[in-house]
């Protein structure tokens, strides 16, 4: 039976759960929309070479983590682990660098070949906002606030924190780096075999580790801030004071720091405790190098990704339904009518649920059972006055409605 079961690290989105989820894709759609961002949807897979280059090859997404194989051409495709890379390939793809600056917000499944835990499996899903072409801090100040309306709509504003770091200009960084290396490597002998290979590429992604040993030797290292120019500090100012401005809180995490050398200036994590030990629902950064990175020419950038599947634990059961109106026929002349009602309701944009057998009894518990807000009551009686009987599920109320007036009684339930 094991061939019966869902590959493990996937599962199978029954209603209730894709509800909850469908909820929280739309509603990031509806926020990001407001703020003037255009829905698009790159591709699910992507030559390797686009996550390579972007991710970096020392990354744990790409020596640990990435769905990778030769298709029956030969070429190395990967099924994407997140959206940034494919989305910055479509905009050089299709030249919009002419066109900026371009907004996209994009939804869908992504591929992690992780440890399945609770909220995170290996197909899982994200929503994901970019804007290309910006190099001001208005740029990120909308990204973030976007962030933060979501959370706002989704009603678990309260459950986070947004912590928030910048990795200053390429200079800063670079002043950084080279002191960050001299601290590491006085200390190597502490540090585990993955942070020893960071330590010749990206030193920075050593903040990341989960290794108990690694961890201790970064609480002491020296950070970012302290080697920050003047245009850095002053960027992340400005961010700072636009945020504020519009009324986002912040708390500056010196230690979030993101490793790869495209990424600049602002970073940033919506952080929870409600979830456990998995931290950031949603999280993002300014990478005004990855273009480049890329192959094509220089361009800022800066967004976000939040995963849809922890975002939806912590909306819980607060996912909004559409109650149905419930069709109720007893015996056969009343069935034939009642199908007739219920493609004229359902035209007309009710979600109608008509069971296919049983007597008045039972069909009334199903009424129960899917949550109708209304039940439209047809029988012999009914049938012979051409009338319904139109019961309110809250209240126990009922009425006989003429048929010809069953359109307009209804409305009150659409």
């Amino acid at each position: 039976m094991a061939s019966l079961q869902p590959v493990r690290g996937t599962h199978d989105l029954l209603p209730d759960d894709l509800r909850a989820q469908r909820f929280v894709q739309d509603t990031a759609a509806a926020i990001a929309l407001r703020y003037g961002f255009e829905e698009m949807t790159p591709p699910v897979f992507e030559f390797t070479d686009v996550f390579q280059r972007t991710l970096g090859d020392t990354s744990d997404i790409v020596t640990k983590e990435m769905y990778t194989f030769d298709d029956r051409g030969g070429d190395s495709i990967t099924l994407r682990p997140e959206f940034t890379a494919g989305i910055a390939r479509a905009f050089m793809s299709n030249g919009l660098q002419q066109s900026v600056p371009v907004k996209f917000f994009a939804r869908g499944p992504v591929f992690r070949y992780e440890r399945p835990q609770k909220g995170r499996l290996r197909q899982f899903h994200q929503v994901d906002v970019e804007i290309l072409g910006v190099p001001g801090p208005q740029a990120d100040i909308e990204v973030i606030a976007v962030g933060a309306h979501l959370l706002l709509e989704l009603g678990v504003a309260d459950d986070v924190t947004l912590e928030i770091n910048t990795l200053g200009d390429t200079e800063s960084r670079q002043t950084y780096r080279e002191t960050l290396v001299e601290y590491l490597t006085a200390h190597k002998s502490k540090l585990s075999e993955d942070s020893l290979k960071r330590l010749e590429k990206n030193p920075l992604r050593i903040f990341d580790s989960k290794n108990e040993g690694d961890r201790e030797v970064m609480a002491e290292a020296p950070l970012l801030q302290e080697y920050l120019n003047d245009h850095s500090r002053t960027f992340f100012d400005d961010v700072l004071q636009g945020l504020a401005d519009v009324g986002v809180e912040t708390n500056i995490n010196p230690q979030l720091v993101r490793g790869l050398d495209y990424y600049s200036h602002t970073a940033f994590e919506f952080v929870t405790t409600t979830l456990g030990s998995q931290g950031a629902v949603l999280a993002g950064g300014r990478y005004d190098g990855l273009m480049e990175q890329m192959g094509g020419r220089a361009m800022s950038g800066i967004g976000w990704a939040a995963g849809v599947e922890r975002l939806a634990m912590m909306v819980g059961d607060a996912a909004p339904t559409k109650r149905p109106v419930a069709i109720v026929p007893v015996g056969a002349p009343a069935a034939r009518e009642a199908m007739k009602i219920a493609q004229t309701l359902r035209e007309d944009g009710y979600h109608v649920d008509l069971g296919y057998s049983g007597n008045m009894g039972k069909r009334m518990k199903r009424a129960d059972k899917v949550n109708a807000i209304a039940s439209v009551i047809l029988g012999d009686d009914e049938l012979a006055k051409n009338v319904a009987t139109v019961r309110d599920m809250l209240s126990g109320e009922q009425a006989e409605v003429p048929l010809s007036d069953l359109r307009e009684h209804l409305a009150k339930y659409r």
